[in-house]
């Protein structure tokens, strides 16, 4: 398979997990009512652990993690895996999904300022004025709570502000594993860590783990194969392929799945200049994305 076909294949794929993921949050905070946090996040990957090893030994063979890169790899779920959805997960007690996921539409900025700072990219003036304009968007969502952050939502703001710089700092990590090993087995090694290091809380607290249910089942069956399983599959190859600043661009869509979906089902709302700010951040990383690739191809020429 040519790069510029496996480069298509991925972004149609990628869109597919785009919308995914605007499911998620809505089923997420429907799960929360019966699962704390960290149960939740080990049941997902306890799922997501029994379709991907499937597809890593049929297509990767049984070879694993040297021992050489486990602390690498443990720094990847650190923040891409724990610290991420511990946040994210948490943070939907104060906030509504649709304004958890606009902040997290922040990444593409800070990827790029990531670039800039820590591997010295070129930034021309357009990308520049395109993440002071995320920020700005950002300014308005929180503007709009400025009165009442002491009530609680300040913590919310914070956890999504984590959020993105636990995604952010997964992004740069994942990239670097992936020049030594495969999709499924980066993969696979990910999730078989992330479970080790949330065995011992769940195992601590089991006795408050709540009866299953047809619905709970379903629910954790969807977010371990389609966001942990699947999901995480596809975005391990994208950042591989389309690399993370280009990867994180998809996540800018999300919130319009997901305030549709919060909105129909949770009956959430969010006021009009949120939605303002939120409409904003999602243009504003567009433009930073597009503009960043016209920057790598004239490097590349």
């Amino acid at each position: 398979m040519t790069i510029e076909r496996e480069k298509k294949i991925i972004i149609v794929m990628m869109t597919l997990i785009v919308i995914i993921w605007g499911f998620d949050y809505v089923i997420v905070k429907l799960v929360l009512e019966f699962l704390e946090p960290m149960s939740l996040l080990f049941f997902k990957y306890a799922v997501a652990f029994m379709f991907v090893i499937i597809v890593k030994l049929k297509t990767e063979g049984a070879s694993f993690i040297k021992p050489r890169d486990i602390p690498i790899y443990i720094a990847s779920v650190t923040f891409g895996e724990i610290v991420y959805y511990y946040s994210e997960y948490t943070a939907m007690g104060y906030l509504p999904v649709s304004i958890i996921s606009i902040i997290i539409a922040f990444v593409p900025a800070l990827s790029v300022i990531t670039e800039r700072v820590v591997y010295k990219k070129r930034t021309d003036i357009k990308i520049i004025m395109g993440i002071a304009a995320c920020i700005f968007g950002v300014a308005l969502i929180i503007g709009v709570d400025f009165s009442v952050l002491k009530e609680g939502k300040l913590i919310g703001y914070l956890l999504a502000f984590a959020c993105v710089f636990s995604w952010n700092a997964y992004n740069f990590i994942t990239v670097s594993i992936h020049k030594k090993y495969e999709t499924a087995t980066l993969t696979i090694n990910q999730i078989i860590c992330t479970l080790i290091l949330l065995a011992p809380y769940v195992i601590h607290n089991a006795q408050e783990l709540p009866s299953v249910t047809l619905s709970l089942t379903m629910q954790m069956l969807f977010l371990g194969i389609f966001n942990s399983g699947i999901g995480f599959l596809v975005v391990v190859r994208s950042l591989h392929v389309l690399g993370p600043t280009t990867t994180t661009l998809f996540s800018n869509f999300a919130p319009v799945v997901t305030t549709f979906l919060g909105w129909l089902i949770l009956k959430e709302t969010i006021a009009p200049i949120q939605m303002a700010g939120g409409i904003i951040v999602i243009a504003a990383g567009y433009i930073v994305i597009k503009e960043k690739g016209k920057t790598e191809e004239l490097i590349g020429e």
